[in-house]
């Protein structure tokens, strides 16, 4: 078991306008002046990005912009977490917050919440939010992560260009309205949680992530750096999803090559 000390006390730096909440994230590291558990937010941003270099559309400020910065003291002899299990706890934790958001609004969580692998969280098939992990000149013995964030909260449409890309939707839109300062502390503590959980038990971590991506037992296609893999899946850690194709052994695909996953039918 990997352990991690955490004991993390959240400081807001706000703004009306940035270029990036992470890109503030990271110029507080440069200037040494950040710490474990700063959170960077926004109204609006002018150059919100997703993975792989993908755009987040942010001049809305009706939308939850947030960058935290996580600075993990592994315990002795430890490595620090993996990039891939931030994404897990951080995508659990967006899941979560706004499962207790609709429980708080009288509402029961829409049955088709669920996460898709790596970064994004979708309802009915449309996304919610996605997360972006990152780090630069990353130390081992100094590890250092920026865990961003883009929910959409109140918005009620989004531009043409985007809605031709992907199906895209909001709390709002999904009958849930709120205020986008009115997510975090059901987000911060969240991701408390799920960044304790990762060092303390990152079995069970994986276990509820297939759950909440409504993958455990499904069939599907996985598409790595190395190949595209079919099967049913039956299970996960942080070295990789375990994969059991018609016929052959079980695989194990590492999580860092994992560029996506599709489910070809319903899980467990």
């Amino acid at each position: 078991m990997t352990a991690y000390n955490r004991c993390v006390q959240f400081r807001f730096f706000e703004y009306d306008l940035v270029d990036s909440t992470s890109e503030r994230a990271f110029a507080a590291l440069e200037a040494g002046s950040a710490r474990d558990g700063d959170i960077h937010i926004a109204r609006t941003q002018s150059a919100g990005r997703g993975r792989r270099g993908n755009s987040w559309e942010s001049t809305s400020s009706d939308g939850l912009y947030f960058s935290l910065i996580h600075l993990p003291e592994p315990a002795a002899g430890q490595s620090s977490p993996p990039a891939p299990g931030l994404t897990i706890a951080a995508g659990l934790a967006l899941h979560g917050a706004v499962a207790e958001l609709f429980a708080a609004g009288g509402k029961a969580p829409p049955s088709g919440l669920r996460l898709k692998w790596p970064n994004d969280l979708l309802l009915d098939e449309a996304k919610l939010a996605g997360i972006l992990v990152e780090s630069r000149g990353l130390d081992p013995a100094h590890p250092h992560y920026v865990i961003g964030i883009g929910l959409n909260v109140a918005q009620v449409s989004f531009s043409p260009e985007l809605e031709a890309e992907r199906s895209v939707t909001s709390l709002k839109l999904a009958g849930l309205s709120c205020a986008p300062h009115a997510v975090l502390p059901f987000l911060t503590e969240q991701l408390d949680k799920r960044l304790t959980q990762l060092g303390e038990a990152p079995k069970a971590l994986c276990d509820e992530f297939l759950l909440a991506a409504q993958a455990r037992g499904a069939r599907v296609r996985v598409d790595s750096a190395q190949e595209t893999c079919e099967g049913r899946l039956e299970g996960m850690s942080l070295q990789g999803l375990q994969i059991a194709p018609v016929g052959t052994p079980l695989r194990i695909l590492c999580l860092e090559h994992i560029r996506s996953l599709e489910l070809l039918s319903s899980g467990d």
